[in-house]
């Protein structure tokens, strides 16, 4: 996180203008982004988990599935992506996957080096399976459940802002950078791609509506 994004986000938060991240990231990040970053919550594990702090300071997180659910859910998603790992040379969990609730990651651009076509092997292998496989900029993220991030940002836009995301709001601006931002490129009718998203601008079903000069937190600024 550049010292600059954050002045960004401060800017923000300055001018009333709430922040929500929504990541892929696993929940154990979204508990400290939510507590110590200027933000309103973050959606995280693609639509998994939500984290927000309420009025006195409380952190409430709610999850797209019953506790029930998960646990069984989870079971099976580990098995899946212990094969997955088996079957596709060089993969690897993430090393964030352990403070991940919902999820899991596997790690095909961040510590290691995959390329897109073991990331798209793996994506085969998982859905093949009837697991949830997409790529961020960095992770294959797998889960089970039919739920993504736009699911999970309606829910939040509902129970937080009492609001609801209608097709042409120009209330709400989403910015993104892969694959698993297509969802929310379709449902924001302003959506903007930063500039690293045209690596894989080819691949999405849905794209921004813009896309910025600069990459990542640049971009974003």
């Amino acid at each position: 996180l550049r010292a600059s994004t954050l002045g960004a986000l401060e800017r923000l938060d300055r001018a009333g203008l709430p922040v929500v991240l929504v990541t892929g990231r696993p929940a154990g990040f979204a508990e400290a982004w939510a507590r110590t970053l200027p933000v309103a919550g973050v959606i995280a594990e693609n639509g998994g988990v939500s984290v927000r702090l309420d009025g006195r300071g409380a952190l409430r997180k709610t999850y797209a599935r019953p506790a029930a659910v998960r646990v069984r859910e989870r079971r099976r998603l580990a098995r899946a992506v212990q094969s997955a790992l088996r079957a596709v040379p060089g993969a690897r969990m993430s090393t964030d996957s352990r403070y991940a609730e919902v999820d899991l990651a596997i790690d095909v651009n961040e510590e290691v080096r995959l390329g897109p076509e073991a990331a798209r092997r793996l994506e085969s292998f998982l859905s093949a399976r009837g697991v949830n496989a997409v790529r961020s900029s960095v992770h294959v993220n797998a889960w089970i459940g039919p739920f993504d991030k736009a699911w999970m940002v309606r829910r939040f836009l509902r129970s937080v802002f009492g609001a609801r995301l209608a097709a042409g709001d120009r209330r709400w601006l989403y910015v993104g950078d892969s694959l698993n931002d297509a969802p929310l490129f379709a449902a924001f009718s302003l959506s903007v791609g930063v500039a690293n998203v045209r690596a894989v601008v080819g691949l999405l079903v849905n794209r921004p509506r813009f896309v910025t000069r600069a990459p990542e937190g640049a971009g974003f600024e």
